[in-house]
């Protein structure tokens, strides 16, 4: 219906109508003659256009809309490729606080009380069709206040689709001790028992930089002999390294061997042995004449661990002997041949849960022997807890009592508080 003001305001007809959507429908006037009546009226032309446009617009409208959605193409979208989807970033980090002191308080005490932080690590991890790839870095304040040290610690890519062989090749841990290849905030103490720092290069006897128990190389690994329940029995790993630490070239053309194997008997039971040989170059050795010259110094290390790892109870026990000359000082390559050219040590601990996934007590004894002797020896016996806040994050406190026969006052304590947390 269209209605108008006036006395002359009319009614289009049925037909009159159908004959106006016919027009818009086929966009042409020939076959329609309208009723004289419309053009007898002022008004006809305005209303007429008016009638046409909305019907046309009406019908337009809908046919481009049941178009669009008939032929429209989907929206485009990127694809990302799968080893970008299997890219991991990972990274934990561990805030000190330490003092030392002794039982009784003189003017030169060698007493220290201090915030630190220890380090922080970024990981990248991912996966490449058989090929799993990890990069790592670490922050420390190893050098001390000021002075923080940023450098790479893993670099690698590994070959695994083998279980019992898999082939891995860059910067990484050398097979050689369990707990040196242990999570520092999962080892559970407030760091690494000495032994492992002195002889598996933390910071080694023997002047190697502090690598983190790292080298470059490459090496075999694998799972072998599994039992009825599909776990295997015995775990292998092989390597060749150039023998000088993280970013380091070698210093000579001999490659160091690291190897370790051990057996799993029973389900978080390991017993396992592990052996380092191989040399350090460009060292400054004594010549028979009594001076100085450069050469290579012998390495050659042996270790035995046991280990029981199970529903939160931690129990380990490791003993290694090295035989070569040290230099006693984290990056030296100058000999000091007094410190002779044995030293050993041992640790034993245990970590267990108090209320499950909160609340765990701790023990360890520790022995280093500088010079294999116990005149040159560092005993420490330590008592602890942890507490965990949630998975990522947890609390350790530590008493230390220290027995070192190296230095004058023998005797000493260390108290220890570290907030680890993992993201």
């Amino acid at each position: 219906m269209i209605g108008t003001k006036g006395k002359n305001a009319q009614l289009l007809t049925p037909e009159e109508k159908t004959k106006i959507e016919s027009y818009c429908k086929e966009g042409a006037v020939e076959d329609w003659e309208p009723d004289s009546r419309l053009f007898s009226h002022s008004w006809f032309i305005d209303g007429a256009i008016l009638i046409i446009l909305t019907i046309c617009g009406s019908l337009t409208a809908h046919a481009q809309e049941h178009g669009e959605k008939g032929t429209a193409e989907k929206p485009a979208t990127i694809e990302v490729p799968q080893w970008v989807k299997n890219i991991k970033l990972s990274g934990f980090a561990m805030v000190q606080y330490q003092t030392t002191y002794e039982d009784e308080y003189e003017e030169d005490d060698n007493e220290t009380s201090t915030f630190n932080l220890r380090f922080m690590r970024l990981t990248l991890d991912g996966k490449i069709g058989d090929f799993d790839w990890r990069t790592q870095i670490q922050g420390t304040n190893v050098r001390g206040a000021g002075e923080p040290t940023v450098q790479l610690l893993d670099l690698y890519a590994e070959w695994t689709r083998y279980k019992a062989f898999r082939v891995r090749a860059g910067q990484f841990q050398r097979p050689f001790s369990f707990e040196s290849t242990i999570h520092p905030i999962s080892q559970g103490f407030f760091d690494l028992a000495d032994v492992i720092k002195q002889l598996t290069g933390f910071g080694d006897r023997a002047g190697e930089k502090s690598s983190a128990g790292r080298d470059i190389g490459v090496q075999v690994q694998g799972d072998i002999l599994p039992n009825s329940a599909g776990r295997a029995l015995l775990h292998y790993q092989v390597g060749l390294f150039n023998g000088e630490g993280i970013n380091r070239k070698d210093k000579n053309n001999h490659k160091d061997l690291a190897a370790s194997v051990w057996v799993m008997p029973i389900e978080g039971l390991r017993l396992g042995v592990s052996g380092w040989t191989g040399s350090h170059g460009g060292m400054i050795v004594t010549d028979d004449a009594g001076g100085t010259t450069e050469g290579d110094v012998p390495l050659n290390r042996y270790c035995l661990s046991a280990e029981y790892d199970k529903d939160d109870y931690t129990f380990r026990a490791e003993y290694i002997h090295s035989q070569g000359w040290g230099t006693g000082v984290i990056g030296s390559r100058t000999v000091d041949y007094s410190l002779g050219d044995k030293a050993d040590g041992w640790y034993v601990l245990g970590i267990v849960p108090v209320i499950k996934k909160k609340l765990q007590v701790k023990a360890r004894y520790q022995t280093y022997r500088e010079s294999k002797e116990w005149g040159s020896s560092k005993n420490l016996f330590e008592v602890g807890a942890n507490y965990f806040f949630s998975k990522n994050m947890q609390l350790n406190f530590e008493y230390a009592r220290v027995n070192d026969r190296t230095i004058d006052r023998k005797d000493y304590n260390i108290l220890d508080v570290q907030l680890n947390f993992r993201f």
